[in-house]
């Protein structure tokens, strides 16, 4: 038996099991029952939540500190009966790969409690997709945040069935699109299954000199700049350019256009460290329904119900962090 330690505890959340769980309580009691969508590519609608349905959540991972509250509306847009198993999709922060890989632990630990992994899951999944797939050590496992971020609400929301869940942790590398839509094919029946809930990992852009990224737009009609570190107040706050640009990702992300998500990243650079575990997900609602576009009444829906930034950046030399949440609706097949 092997056991990934929960090597984030203690500094990105707290190690203490009895804090943790007044902290998640407390975020996700804050969550309405009933939330506006973001106006991404639809009007506002209202949403009551949990939903049946949903397949799939994207929410972020930084520290629960700065993220929790956000991921809470993702967390608490899933109806949790008859689900048995959670894919965890997660970029790779510290490793280069060209490929997603498996965990190789039998156990992730959480302050919470210990939670399985599917092995079987995930040796089905291998021989499905004999040579895709990669396996990483445990030193990677426990270096990567990506994943551990989301077990204290994934624990949180199971915990009346946690010994009926099982996990199927995978670590995202650095895909091309057709990887993506590759990938995507092979997970897509089991995104399609009600006994499966995918969690997507992903914050959005990383602002600031720190990150290599000072993206700025006057307005929706101008070029954009990269700010430098001595540029002056801007008539425009760097925080609502920074908001915009989010906003026209998260609008290819809800219109569920896989290949427009990749040309809005390859126009704008934009620093959305979980693009490829979103562009997998893309790969297979898009191989479940080739013909049938996002957001029509009788397709699948996904829908943002939160954005946050860490901090509302004034100055150029300032730095932000964004996060958002979304759900990803099925459809029951005929």
């Amino acid at each position: 038996m092997t056991v990934r330690k929960a090597s984030h505890a203690g500094s990105w959340y707290t190690d203490d099991g009895e804090q943790l769980d007044s902290e998640l309580e407390s975020w996700l009691g804050a969550v309405p029952a009933t939330v506006d969508t973001l106006a991404t590519t639809l009007e506002a609608e209202s949403a009551a939540l949990p939903m049946n349905g949903v397949r799939a959540i994207i929410g972020p991972h930084a520290g629960l500190s700065y993220s929790g509250a956000t991921a809470a509306y993702a967390y608490r847009s899933i109806n949790t009966s008859g689900i048995k198993r959670v894919f965890i999709l997660g970029p790779s922060h510290h490793v280069y790969m060209r490929r997603c890989a498996f965990s190789q632990c039998t156990e992730y630990e959480t302050p919470l409690g210990n939670m399985q992994v599917d092995r079987e899951m995930i040796s089905e999944l291998q021989r499905k997709g004999r040579g895709a797939w990669e396996s990483m050590g445990l030193a990677v496992d426990e270096d990567e945040h990506s994943l551990e971020m989301h077990l204290p609400f994934i624990y949180k929301i199971f915990e009346h069935q946690i010994d009926d869940i099982k996990l199927v942790p995978i670590l995202v590398g650095n895909l091309s699109f057709e990887r993506e839509q590759s990938f995507g094919a092979l997970l897509a029946e089991y995104l399609e299954s009600e006994e499966n809930l995918f969690v997507v990992s992903s914050d959005f852009c990383h602002w600031g000199s720190r990150f290599r990224f000072t993206w700025y737009k006057e307005s929706e009609d101008t070029g954009a700049v990269q700010l430098g570190k001595r540029a002056g107040p801007r008539e425009t706050p760097i925080w609502k350019s920074i908001e915009r640009l989010d906003y026209d990702g998260m609008r290819a992300i809800t219109g569920l256009d896989h290949a427009g998500f990749r040309q809005y990243l390859d126009q704008t650079e934009n620093t959305i460290c979980g693009r490829h575990p979103i562009g997998v997900l893309l790969g297979a609602v898009s191989h479940l329904f080739p013909e049938c576009p996002g957001n029509t009444d009788n397709g699948p829906q996904l829908r943002f119900v939160k954005y946050a930034q860490s901090s509302k950046v004034q100055e150029a030399s300032d730095s932000s962090v964004s996060y958002a949440s979304a759900y990803l609706y099925l459809p029951v097949k005929e």
